[in-house]
């Protein structure tokens, strides 16, 4: 997969494909449906499936203060895009410039003369352009007008109601990974780099390899059962763990983030991406009144979630 991120300078061989539009937060289920129609265009006329979205999220760029809110960082949300098959991902950086563009100026410049896209495919509620004042009919009328052609996909109902980001954050913070799962069509991970913390796991007998949650939204603080995969380095590989996510009350701490221990695993992590694939909640987190009792529910939780991941 080859990455664009400026629609002024595009190769020749980057042009020319067929486009799903969006910003595929999560790529649950809705986003695959809307990939699939620009995959089955791009079958039909001969051209690469590409994805067009943006970084920062526009709601990042316009209320930077808001509360973290994404479910995926750009590196998830690009793994996730090559393992369905996109060829061409066009991350294009939304700042001032682009977002002043009205949608008859955003057709045309980025979408017809700047990545040359021969078909695009959006959702039936898109809106772009300044003020998202242009919609998908707006779309339809510009590619008549200017030479590529849109599809239009209809949103996504599930069982429990229409799948979309917002609800699969409600599930998260509810603490049901699994109803996230069914939405999204892939387990919900969080991927980062291992950074040194007090190591204060390795003293307990239980080393962990710990990751910032910057930036991302939070789901329900506590102990989960989990899948882990070692991206890189000479440790990469899929193993099975369990996670705390949050504060860790036992030891006053504040700032949130992930602390993940590997079963049946020895080695050094540091420096590794990791994508931990959150599978079920077990626990809040708890305050001990002794290491020993803190110590004993870790080893609790440990046979409990092989227990899960076994049978998963």
């Amino acid at each position: 997969m080859r990455t664009i991120r400026d629609y002024t300078y595009v190769e020749p061989d980057d042009r020319g494909a067929s486009a799903a539009i969006g910003n595929f937060d999560g790529v649950h289920l809705g986003h695959q449906s809307v990939i699939d129609l620009a995959r089955e265009a791009g079958r039909k006329i001969g051209a690469p499936l590409g994805i067009v979205t943006f970084e920062p999220h526009p709601r990042e760029y316009f209320a930077p203060d808001a509360p973290p809110f994404r479910l995926m960082n750009p590196a998830a949300r690009a793994h996730r895009l090559e393992k369905l098959g996109v060829k061409r991902l066009y991350e294009l950086n939304f700042n001032a410039a682009l977002s002043a563009l009205t949608p008859e100026a955003f057709a045309r410049d980025v979408i017809a003369e700047g990545l040359g896209l021969r078909h695009v495919v959006v959702g039936e509620d898109f809106c772009f352009g300044k003020g998202r004042a242009g919609n998908a009919a707006d779309l339809e009328r510009f590619g008549r007008e200017m030479g590529f052609g849109v599809g239009i996909a209809h949103l996504l109902a599930g069982n429990k109601g229409e799948v979309s980001s917002t609800a699969i954050r409600n599930a998260l913070s509810d603490g049901r990974p699994r109803d996230a799962a069914l939405m999204l069509g892939h387990w919900h991970r969080i991927e980062g780099v291992v950074e040194g913390g007090e190591q204060r796991g390795r003293t307990l007998g239980y080393p962990t390899a710990n990751m910032r949650l910057e930036g991302l939204h939070k789901p329900k603080y506590g102990v989960y059962a989990v899948r882990v995969d070692v991206l890189d380095g000479v440790h990469a590989g899929h193993y099975l763990g369990a996670a705390s996510l949050g504060v860790r009350p036992q030891f006053a701490g504040q700032e949130p983030n992930l602390e993940t221990f590997l079963f049946d695993f020895s080695g050094d992590l540091y420096g590794a991406h990791l994508s931990i694939a959150l599978v079920e909640y077990l626990r809040p987190e708890e305050t001990f009144e002794s290491l020993e009792a803190f110590i004993a529910q870790m080893d609790a939780d440990c046979a409990r979630a092989r227990a899960i991941l076994s049978a998963t």
